[in-house]
């Protein structure tokens, strides 16, 4: 009966304790922005107006990140009402049938002092590749800071062949991301020296 007691107690406790022991990170989406551009014939830039984002460890080691972005593929703002209706359709984000945009990182690896490459699963229209994101950190050691960074991908390698009528855009799409995130409890995050 003890032990059955002693075990109770230790998993009652420890799991706290080993939570208390990750940092933990809010991002803060009024302060942030994802932003997307194509070269094309005419501007097309925009941002997305709804998303989420998470940033978790599992250990204080920078490697033990996980980052999480969904967006809300409706959420797509050009500034064009032209330009948003063809995005949203079938031709481009089938907002309908696919109405998330996510990126879900598998390992992170700092390359420079306060240079990461993150990798990950990109999904967009339900088609699911390895895309890389380029990262550049301010702020560390101080518990608050940005996150800005870069991803590229091929819009044709996700099925999105069409055009827009009168705009010849190219076939790269650029994503950039400027995360604004807090330390609201955990020790700080270790980096490579």
């Amino acid at each position: 009966m003890r032990l059955t007691v002693l075990c109770l107690l230790m998993f009652a406790v420890f799991p706290s304790v080993s939570r208390a022991q990750v940092p933990v990170f809010v991002i803060m989406p009024e302060e942030s922005s994802i932003k997307f551009s194509v070269k094309a014939s005419a501007a097309l830039e925009g941002t997305f107006d709804k998303w989420d984002a998470t940033l978790k460890y599992s250990s204080p080691d920078v490697s033990a990140g996980v980052l999480d972005v969904k967006i809300q593929a409706d959420s797509v703002n050009t500034g064009s009402g032209m330009k948003d209706g063809k995005l949203k359709s079938k031709d481009f984000f089938d907002v309908k049938q696919n109405p998330l945009i996510t990126f879900l990182s598998k390992k992170i690896v700092q390359t420079g002092p306060d240079t990461f490459e993150v990798d990950g699963d990109f999904t967009i229209r339900g088609v699911t590749k390895a895309e890389s994101l380029t990262l550049t950190l301010s702020g560390k050691g101080t518990g608050s800071g940005a996150v800005k960074g870069t991803m590229a991908f091929d819009r044709k390698d996700y099925g999105m062949n069409s055009g827009i009528p009168f705009i010849k855009i190219a076939d790269r799409v650029e994503v950039s991301v400027d995360l604004k995130a807090k330390r609201v409890s955990g020790p700080p995050v270790v980096f490579q020296q």
